[in-house]
C-alpha cells in the first residue's frame, strides 16, 4: 500500500487506504487468469470525474504500449491547438494562359495534408476546370507536396506488409487513402466472379479470370491466388483461382502505387473520361510564382475528421492529423518530431507533464509509443472540463452502439453509458474513455494489456466496464 501511496503522491494525488482499490477487482482477475494473462502484464485506472483521488490504480505509473488508444492525446491536442472547426485546404493553380480551351502550362495541385480528400473530390476538380473551358493540359501534372516531409514515408516501416491500407504512409496530397479496392461480384450463370476496381486509374492494368466455386467462405483470399506488381511507375493486378459463391460480395483493399503515381493515374483517369486530354507526365514541386489559383477544395471541419479517426480507429487518418499538427503550429515542413515536440508544449502549458509519454506517428500503430494509465486518465479527466469536450467525446464509439464497440456488451445495462476507444497490435489490447454509472456518476478508465496473450484480453476489459458501471466498488 505505501508504494501505490507513493507512485501515486509522485503524480500529485493524495491517497487514503479506502479509497484505491486493492488490486483488480475480482470479475477482471478471473477473466485475466483465464486468458492466461498475468496482471504484471496489465495497467487499470478508474478516476471519478471531479474526484481528487482514483478508485482504481493498479501498475498505474507504468509507461505501456497504448496501441490506439494514443489517438487519444492527438486528437484532444489537435481539437485545442487548432480549434473543431479547423479545416484543410487541396488547391489548383494555373501555371500558364488559358487559350482556345488550352491551358498552355501545367496544372498544379498543393496539399495541406487533408485526411479525407478522396476521389469525388478530385472528380469535383476536374469538373469544375472542365467547366472553365479547359479541355486540354498542354504541360504537366506538378504535385507540391512540400507540407509533409517525405522522407519519412516508409509504408512497410512497422510490420513489412506495405501494400496494406493502415500502413499507407501520410502525404500532403493525400487521395483515397492511396488505395484500390477490388470488388468481387459473383456471376451464377457465368460461373465465375466479376472484379471491379475504385478508383480506376491510367497507371494501374487490372487482369482476371475467376471461377466461381462452392463451400465455406473463410481464407477466400487466399483461393483468388492474387498477384500484385508494381514498378513505381504504374501497377497491375491479377486474380485468378476460385471465389466461393458463399461469400456474396466482396472488397480488397490494396495500396500499389506511390503518393505521386496513385494521384496521377487517378487524374488522368477522371480527366480523359471528362473529355480532356493531359500531354504531360507528373512531376513533383512548388506552386512556381505567378500562377493561379483555380480551385480551392476545403475539408470537412476538424471535429468531423476526429469523429473517424476514433470511432472507426483510423491509423492514416490520425497520422495525417499528428503531422498537420507541426505543419500549422510550427509552419512547414511537417515532421513527427516536431510533432510530437508541438503536443509536448501544449501538455506543459496545460500543466499535464507526461514524461514518459513517446510519441511516433500519434496513431498508436507503432511499436515505440509508451503512456502510463494513470497519466493517460489525467488527459481525460482534463478534457472533461475543456471548452472542447463535446467533440472529443463524441468522437469515441458509444459501447453497444457504434464503431468499434458497436458489437461488444449489446443487450447489457451499460449499454449506451460509456464512450471508450480501443486499441489493438499482435500484443497489446488497450480502451480509454468514459463511464457514466448507474448512479450517473461519470468515470475516466483506462486499461492497458501488454502480452502475448493480449488477444484474449477482451472479457477481462469488459468485466473492467461493467464493474465501473456498477459503481466501481464505491
Amino acid at each position: 500500500m505505501m508504494r501505490a501511496m507513493a507512485m501515486a503522491g509522485a503524480l500529485g494525488w493524495a491517497l487514503t487506504g479506502s479509497a484505491l482499490a486493492q488490486g483488480l477487482p475480482a470479475p477482471v482477475a478471473s477473466a485475466l487468469k483465464a486468458a492466461a494473462i498475468p496482471s504484471a502484464s496489465t495497467a487499470a485506472f478508474v478516476q471519478e470525474v471531479g474526484s481528487a483521488r482514483p478508485r482504481l490504480s493498479h501498475n498505474g505509473t507504468q509507461a505501456m504500449n497504448p496501441a490506439s488508444t494514443m489517438k487519444l492525446v492527438t486528437t484532444f491536442a489537435a481539437l485545442e491547438l487548432l480549434g473543431p472547426s479547423f479545416t484543410w485546404k487541396t488547391e489548383a493553380y494555373a501555371a500558364g494562359a488559358l487559350q482556345a480551351e488550352v491551358l498552355q502550362g501545367d496544372l498544379v495541385l498543393r496539399g495541406s495534408g487533408d485526411p479525407k480528400l478522396t476521389v469525388e473530390n478530385l472528380w469535383l476538380m476536374v469538373k469544375n476546370q472542365r467547366a472553365r473551358g479547359v479541355r486540354e493540359i498542354a504541360g504537366e501534372l506538378v504535385l507540391d507536396r512540400s507540407g509533409f516531409d517525405a522522407s519519412e514515408a516508409d509504408p512497410g516501416r512497422f510490420d513489412n506488409e506495405p501494400l496494406r491500407p493502415y500502413n499507407v504512409a501520410p502525404d500532403a496530397l493525400l487521395v483515397n487513402f492511396k488505395a484500390f479496392r477490388f470488388t468481387f461480384v459473383p456471376d451464377a450463370e457465368g460461373k465465375s466472379a466479376r472484379v471491379l476496381v475504385e478508383p480506376r486509374s491510367s497507371l494501374l492494368e487490372l487482369a482476371h479470370s475467376v471461377r466461381l466455386g462452392d463451400g465455406p467462405c473463410n481464407d477466400w483470399r487466399a483461393r483468388l491466388k492474387a498477384d500484385f506488381q508494381s514498378n513505381g511507375k504504374g501497377a497491375r493486378a491479377s486474380f485468378g483461382g476460385v471465389y466461393p459463391a458463399s461469400c456474396g460480395e466482396k472488397t480488397w483493399n490494396v495500396a500499389l502505387l506511390p503518393h505521386a503515381q496513385y494521384v496521377y493515374g487517378v487524374f488522368r483517369q477522371l480527366w480523359e473520361d471528362a473529355g480532356g486530354t493531359l500531354k504531360g507526365g507528373v512531376r513533383e514541386g512548388p506552386v512556381p510564382s505567378g500562377a493561379r489559383l483555380i480551385y480551392t477544395h476545403e475539408s470537412p471541419s476538424l471535429a468531423e475528421v476526429v469523429r473517424n479517426i476514433n470511432k472507426f480507429s483510423n491509423n492514416v487518418m490520425a497520422r495525417q492529423l499528428f503531422l498537420t499538427l507541426s505543419a500549422e503550429v510550427l509552419g512547414p515542413p511537417a515532421k513527427s518530431g516536431r510533432s510530437a515536440q508541438v503536443i509536448r508544449s501544449w501538455l506543459a502549458q496545460r500543466e499535464l507533464g507526461i514524461p514518459e509519454l513517446v510519441m511516433e506517428n500519434g496513431s498508436g500503430l507503432s511499436r515505440q509509443e509508451r503512456i502510463s494509465a494513470a497519466n493517460l486518465a489525467r488527459l481525460l479527466l482534463a478534457a472533461w472540463s475543456s471548452a472542447v469536450m463535446p467533440e472529443f467525446i463524441a468522437s469515441m464509439p458509444l459501447v453497444a452502439y457504434d464503431g468499434t464497440m458497436k458489437r461488444r456488451l449489446k443487450f447489457e445495462s451499460i449499454a449506451g453509458q460509456a464512450h471508450v476507444k480501443t486499441g489493438s497490435l499482435a500484443d497489446v489490447r488497450s480502451m480509454a474513455g468514459y463511464v457514466l454509472d448507474r448512479n450517473n456518476r461519470r468515470f475516466a478508465v483506462v486499461f492497458f494489456v501488454n502480452h502475448a496473450n493480449a488477444g484474449a484480453a477482451q472479457a477481462a476489459m469488459d468485466a473492467l466496464l461493467r464493474w465501473v458501471y456498477e459503481g466501481a466498488g464505491g
